[in-house]
Parts: C-alpha cells; structure tokens; sequence
C-alpha cells in the first residue's frame, strides 16, 4: 500500500450514526425540562469540554452545569464524589482516564464501594484505553453505569505513520507507569515494533514518596531516550506527559529529536512534529451525543456502546520542521493539514 494510500484509509470520513441529531419527538421532549450535569475537569477547560456542552445546545437541551475542576490533582476526587451525592445531578461528564478511574473505580469493584459513584450515569471524555484501564469490560455494552468516547488512533497506526514521515529503527517513549491506558499503550506499541523489526526505547517519569509521577529530571530522561538511539519521541496521551510538553518537547527539540503526538494539544501547542489525532471539539461532541442518549432517549449507560472517532486529522508542525530541517513528503501535503506555518521560523540555511 501506498503511503498515499494508507494515509487516505487512515483519514476517511466517520459513520455519522453516532453524532446524529436527536429526533423531532427527543427534542421536544427534551426541550420542556431542565438536566442537570456535574462536569469534572482536570485542568481547567478544553476544546473537548466545549465540544460537549455544544452537542447539548445544538440538540435544543436546557442544561444547568455545575463544574468542578480537579487542577490535575486527582486525591480531590473523593470530595467531588461525596458532593456528586448531594447533588444528584442527572449525568456525570469527567475528562482523562486517572479522573474517570477515580470517580467510577474498576468494573470488577464492589457495587458498594463508598468511594466510587455507582447510581449517577457516567459519561467519560479522552480516555484513551477504557478496557485495559479496566473501566468497561466491552466496548460495545459497557456493562455498568458508565460509556463515553474514545480519542485514541491506535498505536500500531500511529507507528506507521511515523515511520512514513522518517522511517526508523528505535522510538522513543516517556510515559506515567501508573497509568494503565499509557501501559496498555506501550504493551501494543512494544508488540509492534518487535513485529517490524524496530525497538521500543522505554523511559518513566520519576515518581514522589506518594508514588505520583513528577517532572523533576524530564530533560535527562528525554536525552537518555535519544542517546540511546531513538529517531522519534512518541508522546503517548499519558495525562501526566500532557501537563509537562512544555518541558518535554523543547528537550527534545534542543536535540534535535522529533517527537510524534497522539493527541491534538500535542502538536497545535505541545511543540510536537507529527500527530495523527482526533480533534478534541469532536471527541467532546461525540461524549455530547453519549450523554443526549442517556437524557433524552433513556437509555442506560450500560448499552450505549463507547466508541472512537473514525475521522482522524493528520497535523504538521512547520515551523518544528523548519527547526529540525525535516520537512514532509509532497504527496503528504495533499492532506495533511500545515499548523504553525512562519511562527517563530527563521530563512531556510
């Protein structure tokens, strides 16, 4: 297959099933009460969250949000949660995976574990491997309380992209062992690269006494990964790795070492060359459309299926390109799309 080809296949239009509209009949009856969400966020207001609370106003809801923000700090959960209770909003919308975790547990905990929202529907957003995370046991039915919307392009995807972009022997990986999506993540991609003849080059971040991941030595940690040979920098969607691109990134750029994003804000702001990622407007639009399924239809969260988007958007970084002198294939122009162009970038040498 061509690298045309498969970019093309990688890029092509989504089902429209999942974000279609509500019916005439949903949206009147929708329209003659008010909802109540509580919307738990990590770090202050995204595109996804956005996206979200305008899936919700576009399909004609009245909706009174109550909005905790938990500063990437995830031991404030237990308070939100006891105030969950106190609410009793009708739908619960949380960001990322280590909030998720905390406010529903494992599917396998006890349904009478006092520190896990049971009885309060549960939409997730930006949770990059909900089963290896053990939130869901399928994807198709949940089986609990709980659904949401994926953002994830799978790794063995994004690899190839990679390696289309400037093929290679090593990449590079810097994530939170703690989390279990950025593990789940690393077991496929460590499975790939042993199937193609190419090397995963493995770093953690140091963790505190209380176990919790830490930006100290990041830089260090980053030029190990590149002296031990590396040719990319795979910023996986680790939630810890996302508060730190401003440290990481530039790292990696002083050595001259690209770095590919799995998310959108990996690129558009993270510092990153490369990204095959699903917009964040969309996934929050696609959680949107989980919750109006939930509110207006009834439906259980159980049986409405998590889902990923199949519409992914290829990003470019320019102006890095510029910095690190390496630029895309022509044919990739086509459809890529050119982010950064002439921020900050100096003459061609």
């Amino acid at each position: 297959m061509s690298r045309r080809t498969f970019l093309h296949h990688c890029l092509r239009g989504a089902s429209a099933a999942a974000l279609a509209p509500l019916s005439a009949a949903a949206a009147s009856a929708s329209a003659a009460r008010e909802f109540h969400v509580l919307m738990i966020t990590f770090r202050g207001e995204t595109d996804v969250d956005k996206g979200f609370r305008a899936y919700l106003a576009d399909a004609g809801l009245k909706v009174r949000y109550t909005v905790r923000d938990l500063a990437q700090d995830v031991s404030r959960m237990p308070s939100i949660v006891q105030e969950a209770r106190a609410l009793a909003p009708d739908l619960i919308y949380v960001w990322g995976t280590p909030a998720t975790l905390a406010l529903v547990g494992p599917y396998d905990a006890s349904p009478a574990a006092p520190q896990y929202i049971h009885d309060i529907p549960v939409v997730f957003a930006l949770v990059a491997a909900p089963l290896q995370s053990c939130i869901v046991q399928r994807l198709d039915a949940p089986g609990r309380n709980v659904t949401g919307a994926v953002h994830v392009v799978p790794p063995e995807v994004q690899l190839r992209v990679m390696h289309n972009y400037l093929p290679y022997e090593k990449v590079g990986v810097l994530y939170n062992a703690r989390e279990p999506n950025s593990q789940a993540i690393v077991d496929q991609a460590r499975v790939w690269c042993a199937s193609h003849r190419a090397e995963l080059v493995e770093r953690t971040f140091h963790s505190n006494a209380a176990g919790q991941p830490v930006a100290d030595g990041v830089e260090d940690l980053v030029a190990q990964i590149q002296r031990a040979g590396a040719q990319w920098l795979y910023l996986l969607p680790d939630t810890f790795l996302g508060t730190v691109y401003g440290r990481v990134t530039p790292a990696a750029l002083q050595l001259k070492l690209p770095s590919f994003g799995a998310a959108e804000l990996a690129v558009r702001s993270g510092g990153a060359l490369l990204g095959l990622v699903s917009r964040y407007w969309s996934v929050g639009q696609l959680a949107g459309a989980k919750a109006a399924q939930i509110l207006v239809e009834g439906k259980a969260p159980a049986q409405v299926p998590v889902e990923t988007l199949k519409r992914f958007s290829l990003l470019v970084n320019m102006r890095v390109a510029h910095s690190l002198h390496l630029y895309p294939p022509i044919d990739m122009l086509n459809y890529a799309e050119v982010i950064a162009v002439g921020d900050g970038a100096s003459p061609a040498s």
